[in-house]
């Protein structure tokens, strides 16, 4: 059964609006794995817009499950994460001027290096996935540099209309045979909600979906235990949508 990670991000940038002490994302976090989540993830930014270094080191002290930090490649991101040890670190890119992420990451024109931070990662044993486009070219270079993982971005298949969908759907799909063929391990996320989810959760060796926003935004109306637990229910048995996709 593929598994659920719940990017907290937003419970942050709650706090930050304010430059204020709440909601603490850490005890929500232990909330969200009351729920089900098997994984925390969160997004230390440059900037430091929401997740700030003090939530990575409690995170790590405190949680039960997973912790898969988000972050650029650079050597202040890599020193922390080498300070913190999370379970996995996951490559993203980042702009000061995005909202969110708004893309796979191109390891192609970065690849040599990103090889020379997966080698320092590796050498103190901690996982390194890279959040890319579903590209047979971008997953063949994340082989090649020693990643055990990919992320695959969804945003394009979220954000299409209901003919284009089926279409990205079946890109996601390939990419995650190919990827798996290589021998690497795959996740996915950005832009998955109740509504279209269920699809994403049944493809063949399809791991881990990350979600932030859309188990947020609905615990805002039931609480971030039964958000977590509705976005269990629909990975774990597909098609029971239509218990929870009209709230």
């Amino acid at each position: 059964m593929v598994g659920l990670g719940v990017n907290i991000d937003h419970i942050a940038n709650v706090r930050q609006a304010r430059s204020t002490l709440e909601p603490d994302p850490v005890p929500i976090s232990l909330l969200a794995e009351i729920g089900g989540a098997d994984t925390i993830t969160v997004h230390l930014r440059e900037d430091r817009r929401h997740i700030q270094d003090r939530d990575v080191a409690l995170l790590r002290a405190v949680i039960r499950s997973r912790l898969n930090l988000e972050m650029a490649a650079t050597n202040e991101m890599i020193d922390i994460a080498l300070q913190i040890k999370p379970d996995m670190v996951t490559f993203v890119p980042e702009r000061r001027e995005e909202i969110t992420t708004e893309g796979g990451l191109d390891v192609v024109s970065q690849k040599l290096a990103l090889c020379k931070a997966v080698e320092i990662l590796h050498s103190k044993g901690i996982p390194v996935s890279f959040f890319v486009d579903p590209v047979i070219q971008q997953l063949e270079t994340c082989k090649m540099i020693g990643a055990h993982w990919v992320e695959l971005h969804t945003g394009t298949y979220a954000e299409a209309g209901s003919k284009q969908q089926a279409l990205e759907l079946a890109r996601l799909s390939k990419s995650t045979a190919i990827a798996r063929q290589l021998g690497l391990r795959v996740n996915a996320g950005h832009g998955l909600n109740y509504q279209n989810v269920e699809p994403v959760a049944i493809i063949k060796g399809m791991e881990e979906l990350n979600i932030g926003h859309s188990i947020v935004a609905r615990a805002l109306v039931v609480g971030i235990e039964e958000a977590v637990r509705q976005m269990k229910a629909l990975l774990h048995n597909p098609h029971c949508n239509s218990l929870f996709g009209s709230i």
